[in-house]
């Protein structure tokens, strides 16, 4: 960051791209407000607490983080039922909730999410944030229409020409500017909500500190605090991915944390990282540094408290041009290619499609990206499961066989195991080798046990050879306790 300050060149690309998250912010928040049932100025202002606390303690520098959709739809129903404190109390026990899962290094299951599971979080994102603009493109003057198609093509060809100014920037001045002096009426920000004409002041909830109180804020703030961090984190990973830099997801997490705190203590929604405005500050603008992430929130509140009359008058078409570039921006068109599909795994490829398909139909990427990464879970025990077999290596004489078991051996591919010796033909001794294979639970060591039963019930003996120190160590302490018969 030190470095940017001293660069005249970064410190204004940083400058633009927070001004122009700032502005599709605006609309954003506006928008979660009145799905969570609030005013829009709590929306609002929970978008400058959250992007300017993040700035200062999360993980990931350039990621925008405010009020959010997800966020909405799972406190709405606080809001409707028990009012503006509850909420409140819900957004802060969530922040406290999120602190304490990062501290206890919740970051580090993001090593489970398959390479498919991210693949189709993209894509879905992409056609989430288009989707999200049919509204504005329905039911509208037809001049709209005109106007997006400028929007875009303003943002295709000024980065050919140059890069010195966000191209969203310029489209969101030239289509205002228009409007503006040619008295076009089209729908604008101010037509979706009220701007506040106040700064946010210290807000604390009144709700009694009592077992009742967290029996209703307690389900809702997990639910909160985990979509808020499964949001956060898939977008830092995402982050890091387009600028080839590596994040602490784990200072990320309970950053979110504090930033949920210091919002709900401001009288916010709460919020997360918000992927379509990174992906503005990140690729479209070319920011890498928190102070866009700080100056985002700081003009918001600045445009919304200072210039709100100046805001209110930009076209709902500038900000959907934005989006819409973000969207195919966003979206992984490599994956999709017909030459792509064929050449990758089909198994890949359907877990890609479970994801898109679960958040396009849920509109929560989080229900989809733990849909997904189940899928991907249960296809690779699945696979895996089919590559243990029992082999029949050695007669060293009349009275022994022995026998070779290659795989992992585990849940899965373990419970077919028992099938696969010749109980009733092999000789008085059998010698089991896993040499070639790894023991990696309680399953496993329940089908040895139940193998070496078989045959003793026939008056016959088992030796089990070759097992590594840590399938050793895990058979010593578990065999013949398994079962009550022992």
């Amino acid at each position: 960051m030190r470095a940017a300050l001293r660069s005249p060149k970064r410190l204004r690309i940083e400058v633009l791209g927070g001004l122009v998250v700032a502005l599709a912010l605006i609309p954003e928040a506006i928008s979660f407000s009145i799905i969570a049932g609030v005013d829009p100025r709590v929306g609002l202002f929970a978008s400058f607490t959250m992007a300017v606390t993040i700035a200062v303690v999360g993980g990931r520098p350039a990621m925008i983080s405010a009020a959010t959709g997800a966020v909405a739809l799972v406190i709405a129903p606080v809001v409707r039922e028990h009012g503006i404190d509850y909420l409140v109390a819900t957004v802060i026990l969530a922040g406290v909730i999120q602190v304490l899962l990062g501290l206890l290094g919740v970051a580090r299951l993001m090593r489970f999410v398959p390479r498919s599971v991210m693949v189709g979080f993209v894509n879905a994102l992409a056609i989430l944030i288009f989707l999200a603009q049919l509204p504005h493109l329905i039911g509208v003057p037809w001049v709209v229409y005109p106007l997006v198609a400028v929007g875009i093509a303003v943002m295709v060809l000024l980065p050919r020409l140059t890069t010195a100014v966000p191209a969203p920037l310029v489209a969101i001045v030239v289509l205002t500017a228009f409007t503006v002096i040619a008295a076009v009426a089209v729908p604008t920000v101010g037509d979706e909500g009220r701007l506040p004409d106040s700064l946010p002041g210290l807000f604390f909830p009144h709700v009694p500190l009592t077992l009742e109180t967290l029996g209703i804020i307690g389900p809702f703030a997990l639910a909160m605090a985990l979509v808020g961090l499964m949001e956060s984190l898939m977008t830092a990973t995402l982050v890091d991915d387009v600028t080839d830099t590596h994040s602490s997801k784990t200072r990320e997490a309970w950053g979110q944390g504090v930033a949920n705190i210091v919002t709900g203590c401001f009288g916010g929604m709460g919020g997360c990282a918000m992927i379509g405005q990174t992906m503005i500050n990140v690729k479209a603008s070319g920011a890498r540094t928190r102070i866009s992430t700080f100056l985002a929130g700081t003009f918001l509140l600045v445009l919304v408290v200072g210039l709100g009359d100046v805001v209110a008058v930009i076209p709902m078409a500038a900000l959907v041009a934005v989006m819409v570039m973000v969207s195919v921006g966003t979206m992984d068109w490599h994956s999709i290619r017909p030459a792509t599909l064929r050449r990758m795994p089909r198994s890949e490829t359907f877990v890609m499609v479970v994801t898109v398909a679960v958040v396009v139909a849920t509109h929560n990427l989080a229900i989809g990206v733990i849909v997904g990464v189940l899928v991907a879970m249960v296809l690779f025990a699945r696979r895996v499961a089919h590559f243990t077999r029992v082999v029949d290596v050695a007669h060293p004489d009349e009275s022994t066989r022995v026998y070779a078991v290659e795989g992992e051996l585990f849940f899965a591919s373990s419970n077919d195991l028992v099938t696969q010796f010749d109980y009733v033909g092999d000789p008085e001794h059998v010698v089991i080798d896993l040499s070639r294979s790894h023991v990696w639970d309680a399953s496993s060591v329940a089908t040895l046990d139940a193998v070496t039963q078989k045959y003793a019930a026939r008056g016959k003996t088992v030796t089990i050879t070759g097992l590594n120190d840590a399938s050793q160590e895990r058979h010593d302490r578990l065999a013949g306790h398994l079962t009550g018969a022992h």
